[in-house]
């Protein structure tokens, strides 16, 4: 395949009080995908993937039942033409579900499996068999977080802000291939991983990411809030004053959680010394429509996001 299409940033500097004299600048980096729905960090992961596929070759992966990941493959899949299939952590498909049925929409064929099954995706007993069942398809880990995924993200060119050099790079940390990336492209910048789940693994998860010979010393994790996909209501009000008063589009999954926890650490001191951060925005956008699905967000709260 030929070389992708790059894609543009979008940079935004987002005054949040904090009550602080010597609050740093943060700066927010916006990813705008040549394809609409492969948004965020999904289109620097897949990025390898994509050009390595080879003809006639689908993509397969993993995601659970409101999976920005698996939207963004399948919108990839369409638009160049290659076949996907989703895994899905689920009992069963529900066929209302808005995130599943985008999927389908896409044309991606999707199969339910239950979580036990599911664990074992990344068992080589489990991948061999994988192997075998879809010969013709290209097995991505869930999220897309692996090796190849992280070296698409070291592409982001994050560390140069429209006011100068950041001196602290941070992002939403779930499967670890966005932070991993970031800890690559720049071995001698700060990076903080804001994590979005409570996970005791996550570290080693990112280790996986990273080149086995390397020893990078740049990064670390701040200490998870509530675990993944937990929405409580000053959450999603933190979020709608994001929009409200910066115009700055988040959801309380990823983007606008993380966003919470950096604006905590700033609160309380603990980023003490910094004078420029950049937060990369991965996406994730369509997360909103899953919510509000599932009655997390009110009308007006998911008129107001997604406007």
């Amino acid at each position: 395949m030929a070389s992708l299409p790059t894609a543009t940033y979008h940079w935004q500097r987002l005054p949040i009080p904090m009550g602080q004299d010597n609050t740093p600048q943060l700066w927010i980096c916006t990813l705008q995908a040549p394809v609409a729905e492969v948004a965020g960090n999904k289109w620097l992961k897949l990025h390898s993937a994509i050009q390595q596929r080879k003809p006639g070759q689908g993509m397969l992966s993993f995601g659970g039942a409101f999976s920005n990941h698996l939207v963004a493959l399948a919108a990839a899949g369409q638009h160049y033409h290659f076949s996907t299939i989703g895994l899905v952590r689920t009992e069963q498909l529900d066929t209302h579900n808005p995130t599943l049925r985008r999927c389908r929409e896409l044309g991606m064929q999707l199969i339910a499996l239950d979580r036990i099954s599911y664990r074992q995706q990344q068992l080589p007993e489990f991948l061999a068999r994988l192997k075998i069942t879809y010969p013709d398809y290209l097995i991505l880990p869930e999220g897309g977080s692996d090796l190849a995924g992280a070296a698409g993200v070291a592409q982001l060119p994050l560390l140069q802000t429209p006011d100068g050099d950041a001196d602290l790079l941070c992002c939403a940390t779930a499967s670890g291939g966005t932070l991993a990336g970031l800890i690559q492209r720049y071995p001698e910048v700060r990076c903080l991983g804001l994590p979005v789940v409570k996970d005791a693994s996550l570290a080693d998860r990112i280790k996986q990411c990273l080149p086995p010979t390397s020893s990078y010393q740049n990064w670390q994790l701040a200490e998870a809030n509530s675990a993944y996909g937990k929405v409580n209501a000053e959450l999603v009000a933190f979020c709608c004053q994001l929009k409200l008063h910066y115009q700055l589009t988040t959801e309380p999954i990823y983007t606008g959680k993380a966003l919470q926890l950096l604006s905590q650490l700033l609160q309380t001191g603990s980023l003490s010394g910094v004078k420029r951060i950049a937060f990369f925005h991965t996406g994730g956008l369509q997360g909103l429509h899953g919510l509000y699905y599932r009655r997390l967000l009110t009308e007006a709260q998911y008129r107001l996001l997604l406007s």
